[in-house]
């Protein structure tokens, strides 16, 4: 037995969680074990390559807990049910799994008798409150640890600390701070912490686009994509093997600039390849299927719950309240979508499903009716402009 006191860390293998480790260990004599939270992000390789760095630090013991597949049914699905986008381009990639990781991380103290959680979230980002938060709520008992938040050290600090410990980063690892899961990737860097600098092309891991284009079908059942050119996957399979695709053609890079949960402005790249291409997908099949007013409030819906899953307010009871108008939305929201792939853009083209309300035999738009007649539309006009026309008769 060492006698030292356990913490559990947060680990994820970069420049941050890297410091933490070997500074809890040695400045705060922490025994460190080490977890890391597979949200869909990881292969196996790179898991374990992330291990093995770990057990270089010196921490006790390392874990990997995926709950790929929870976070993909208690929260993805809803997302894209919502077709959320936050400020119309960042699909909440970074900003939903935080709040999954800080459920696992809280379960897995508590299973393992952890007192207290360390993170290495800076105190200028939204991830701080994140992690905080579902801690404070779901195990009040146990004590937050955060020594970038609580040291104000910058990175460059961070590795100057490493590298007098002996301990070497991949360079990329200093550059850009890159958070992967299922639903995109973000990425950090002193590029993004200015308001007019552009992110290079190494900066992202697609690597250089293909030179070419295709035509993939996506088919949904009931909301979610089950069918990619005609093979059923599940899910989370189809995310995985959709991302790979649109990433070879640099599809789904951006720069998300938004208000943090504490109040400044932050900006951010991405890149969300099949999380873009899903949603705009589940969007046009929607568009053909669903009524105005259906369209209408799931839009507002969405938005609202989208909204709260950035606020870390995920574990707020309404939250389940939206997920089950969200779910009750997507009966009829089943189909095939073509999309267009060319290098960074992707297109739909169309889609194909039994509810498409688009119907011929009722009428075709800009061309001919068969349901009503001139006389009809004379008269439905003439009562639709009634209190416009009483308003200005009144108001000159």
């Amino acid at each position: 037995m060492s006698g030292k006191e356990k913490i559990l860390l947060a680990f994820s293998g970069g420049l941050d969680t890297t410091f933490c480790a070997v500074y809890l260990d040695k400045e705060k004599n922490f025994e460190v074990h080490s977890a890391i939270v597979n949200t869909g992000g990881f292969s196996a390789s790179e898991l374990q390559k992330i291990e093995n760095h770990a057990n270089r630090l010196g921490v006790k013991t390392h874990e990997v807990l995926d709950i790929t597949q929870e976070y993909y049914q208690k929260c993805i699905k809803y997302m894209l049910f919502g077709n959320v986008l936050r400020n119309r381009s960042y699909p909440l990639s970074v900003s939903s799994e935080r709040t999954f990781q800080a459920i696992a991380l809280v379960e897995y103290a508590k299973k393992c008798g952890f007192t207290k959680i360390a993170h290495g979230s800076t105190a200028a980002g939204n991830d701080q409150v994140r992690f905080d938060l579902v801690i404070q709520v779901l195990a009040p008992e146990i004590e937050v640890i955060t020594p970038i938040r609580d040291l104000k050290i910058s990175r460059e600090d961070e590795i100057s600390y490493l590298a007098d410990k002996g301990v070497k980063m991949d360079m990329k690892d200093v550059q850009y701070s890159i958070n992967k899961g299922l639903w995109g990737t973000s990425i950090g860097g002193k590029e993004t912490l200015t308001s007019d600098e552009e992110l290079p092309e190494e900066a992202y891991t697609g690597g250089k686009p293909l030179d070419r284009t295709e035509l993939i079908e996506i088919e949904f059942e009931k909301g979610e994509a089950v069918g990619l050119n005609g093979k059923k996957l599940d899910s989370v399979e189809l995310i995985l093997e959709l991302d790979k695709i649109g990433l070879s053609y640099g599809i789904g890079r951006d720069v998300h600039v938004g208000d943090t949960i504490i109040g400044i402005k932050g900006r951010v790249g991405f890149e969300a390849a099949a999380a873009r291409m899903l949603i705009d997908a589940h969007l046009a099949l929607e568009k053909h299927v669903l009524t105005r007013w259906q369209l209408h409030w799931k839009e507002q819906i969405g938005s609202w719950y989208g909204m709260f899953v950035h606020e870390a307010q995920f574990l707020e009871p309404v939250m389940r309240n939206l997920e089950s108008f969200l779910e009750s939305s997507q009966e009829n929201v089943t189909g095939t979508v073509t999309l267009r792939l060319r290098p960074y853009h992707f297109s739909v083209t169309g889609i194909k499903s039994k509810y498409d309300l688009m119907e011929a035999e009722i009428a075709a738009y800009g061309e001919e009716n068969k349901a009503w007649s001139a006389a009809d539309v004379d008269g439905f006009t003439k009562i639709l402009g009634m209190q416009q026309k009483i308003w200005y008769m009144k108001n000159n």
